[in-house]
């Protein structure tokens, strides 16, 4: 016997997404703008690290219907958490380093306006999706570029 596929609306998705956020407690909902249309969430505002714009993002493909992320949440850092380019240079190399599956000696780290780009060779394709998970040794980096 076939079931039919349960087609949820817009609002429906919505309402979802933003009790999602309300669950998962490395987010402030009341930070978070959420909009859907035709099953395609936009997830709009501010946060202050990038942690919580990824738990955002999670959350929202938590729910079902969902079919694709927009997330145009915007970072802005805290005074107190801003670094000058030295110190994120310092950052990445000590974050790469704990991480016993990257050949750290192998890897050009370059840091220019906070953009963090790591160049050279790693023998295995999961040592270089470890290394773009090494952002979040790196508080205060723009973005990673692999």
């Amino acid at each position: 016997m076939a079931t039919a596929a349960v087609i949820r609306t817009d609002d429906q998705i919505q309402l979802d997404v933003v009790d999602e956020l309300k669950w998962d407690a490395r987010v402030q909902p009341n930070e978070i703008g959420v909009a859907v249309k035709d099953g395609i969430v936009t997830l709009l505002g501010w946060v202050d690290s990038y942690t919580k714009r990824w738990a955002a993002e999670e959350a929202a493909h938590r729910v079902r219907g969902v079919k694709a992320v927009v997330n145009d949440i915007e970072i802005r850092l805290p005074v107190t958490s801003e670094r000058n380019d030295v110190d994120i240079a310092a950052a990445a190399v000590r974050a790469l380093e704990w991480d016993a599956f990257v050949p750290v000696e192998k890897l050009d780290v370059t840091v220019s306006k906070g953009w963090v780009t790591l160049q050279g060779e790693v023998e295995w394709q999961y040592q270089s999706k470890t290394q773009s998970g090494s952002s979040g040794g790196c508080r205060a980096s723009k973005e990673w570029s692999i």
